[in-house]
């Protein structure tokens, strides 16, 4: 039998589980907010491999990337690189606490793809956005984390396992 978590306590959960790895991690507090990322943004997207059908974005202004890089590397200035390797190292992390959550939830071992970093706005192929929650990092950069599932949308309305 597939287990299925609802779309509103899927969108829960990531929410409180962004907030608090991105505040444990790198010191900065992500707010509720509105305003979609810039035109200088990168993204991290990752899919589920094993469990679940669906990916993951985080979207963000670079300069939120780059204060992030600055605070888990702890230095003032910070390389194109560096934004990249502190971009998939920060959402391997929160990944891997969403794994844990969906665990948790469904009892389905979910496993992911390594995480790729993009410059630029970068939605998977054949998924549709499920669902986007928007961030204010209080310092005017705005994020975003996107749930993508592959289209045609599934029956549910959340996230489904594809174990049974």
């Amino acid at each position: 039998m597939d287990k299925a978590i609802p779309e509103d306590k899927l969108r829960e959960g990531l929410d409180r589980i962004i907030r608090d790895v991105t505040q444990a991690s790198a010191g900065i507090a992500l707010v509720p907010g509105e305003a979609k990322p810039g035109n200088h943004i990168c993204t991290v997207h990752i899919g589920f491999r094993r469990g679940f059908h669906s990916s993951l974005t985080f979207r963000a202004d670079a300069a939120l990337f780059a204060r992030m890089a600055q605070s888990m590397l702890k230095v003032e200035q910070v390389t194109p690189e560096d934004l990249e390797d502190v971009g998939k190292e920060y959402f391997n992390v929160l990944c891997g606490h969403i794994a844990t959550a969906l665990y948790k939830a469904t009892n389905v071992s979910a496993r992911f793809s390594v995480p790729s970093f993009h410059w630029g706005s970068y939605s998977p192929k054949d998924h549709t956005e499920q669902f986007v929650i928007r961030y204010s990092s209080g310092q005017n950069e705005a994020a975003e984390l996107v749930h993508h599932i592959p289209a045609p949308q599934a029956e549910n309305g959340g996230i489904q396992s594809s174990q049974t």
